[in-house]
Order: C-alpha cells, then sequence, then structure tokens
C-alpha cells in the first residue's frame, strides 16, 4: 500500500516556475495603482502567498485598495501572465509514476481554481489530477489551511494519516500543520531553506527527485 495515497501540490514555486507572469502582472497592478513600481526581482515576495496578504502586507494597501489591486492584476495575468511560466524539469515524469502507482492526486493552490485549471491544461498535465482545489474569486477560501481542510472534507472517509502536502512556502507547511497533515518543503521554488527549516515541515527535499524519493523510495530515471 502507498505510505501517502493522496498527495496535495501547492502550483506556484512547486509544480512550475511562475516568477515571469506573476511579477510582471504585480508591476502592472501597482502602476496602475499609481504607485512606484519596483525591478522584477524585488517582487518574488508575491509568488505563493494570497495576493490579499501580499498586497496588505507589501504593499501597505488598506482592503479596498488591495481589492483594486487584485483586480488590475487579474487584467493582465488573465490576458498573458498565465501563461509566463514554465513547469520545472521532470515534473510531468513525477506525475505519472505517482498516479501510476495508484496516488490519488490534488492541487492545492491560493490560486483561483479557474485560473489553476487552465495552467494545468496549458502544461497538458491536468489529467494526472483528480482535483484541482483553489481559492474563490470573490476573496474566500484563500488560506492554504482553508484550501487543505476543503480537501480532506471532500475524502473525508480517509484518515489524516493518508495525506501530504508538499510546497515551497512556509504556508503550506503551516497549513498542512494547521490540518494535521504531513508535509514536504521543497527548497528548489520561492521560499527560503530558512523559511522553509523554520516552519518544520515533516521533510525538507531540495529537487524533484528528493520528493519521488520520499514518496515512491526511489530516483527517477
Amino acid at each position: 500500500m502507498n505510505r501517502y495515497p493522496f498527495i496535495l501540490f501547492d502550483l506556484d514555486g512547486t509544480l512550475s516556475d511562475p516568477k515571469e507572469g506573476i511579477t510582471k502582472s504585480i508591476q502592472y497592478a501597482l502602476e496602475k495603482m499609481g504607485v512606484e513600481v519596483p525591478e522584477v526581482h524585488e517582487l518574488e515576495c508575491f509568488i505563493g502567498p494570497p495576493l490579499q496578504v501580499s498586497f496588505a502586507e507589501n504593499c501597505g494597501f488598506s482592503e479596498r485598495e488591495t481589492q483594486r489591486a487584485i483586480d488590475f492584476y487579474r487584467e493582465r495575468f488573465k490576458e498573458k501572465g498565465m501563461f509566463e511560466n514554465q513547469l520545472y524539469s521532470k515534473i510531468p515524469l513525477l506525475l505519472k509514476t505517482l498516479k501510476d502507482k495508484g496516488h490519488t492526486l490534488v492541487v492545492a493552490t491560493s490560486k483561483p481554481t479557474i485560473f489553476a485549471e487552465q495552467i494545468l491544461s496549458y502544461f497538458n498535465i491536468a489529467q494526472f489530477f483528480d482535483l484541482i482545489a483553489g481559492s474563490n474569486l470573490d476573496g474566500t477560501r484563500t488560506s492554504k489551511t482553508e484550501i487543505i481542510q476543503y480537501i480532506l472534507d471532500i475524502y473525508h472517509e480517509y484518515e489524516s494519516d493518508n495525506f501530504i502536502m508538499i510546497g515551497d512556502r512556509k504556508h503550506d507547511i503551516i497549513g498542512a500543520q494547521n490540518t494535521g497533515i504531513d508535509s514536504i518543503g521543497v527548497t528548489y521554488g520561492y521560499g527560503s531553506i530558512e523559511e522553509i527549516s523554520e516552519s518544520n515541515p515533516t521533510y525538507v527535499v531540495q529537487n524533484v527527485e528528493g520528493m519521488k524519493e520520499v514518496l515512491v523510495g526511489c530516483q527517477i530515471s
């Protein structure tokens, strides 16, 4: 029997590198808001957390300003930003291997579900996932804890030790802890090694091969 029958994947920074699309869409939103626009490399902090959190914490926006900024962000992101993105090496092979071994794969992302579905279809990996769970466009169900709990409620007949959450930011690890499931922190994404270590995941891996070692116990050929 598989150690973790249900594997939950974060999207941004775990399955794919969305830096170009997200940061350029943030720049677009900030320009529309009439505030100083930082360089792309200064906006990596926006990759991973819900935009409601990132605009408030990083820009000091009020709730109303945050919503306006999100609306501007989505203008560009829907048109081109979501496709300025690339899969990490060997992710399709990992997903196929896990699926062939009988795991149920789920995407757990703070990105709106409708965008996540389009991105996975664009990369031709949507078929590997039994469920794609993200936030709602109205700003509800944005925290990783809420998203993971939503998934657990769907598969309520299974015990928590059947699940594991994989992500590159502390929000992924904290969400797993809050819902009582194990976690893998990946260090190749946008969370620093310090951020991942301090959040205390069950496992820490440096690459996709390390992830597969934890989940399957062998290397990708």
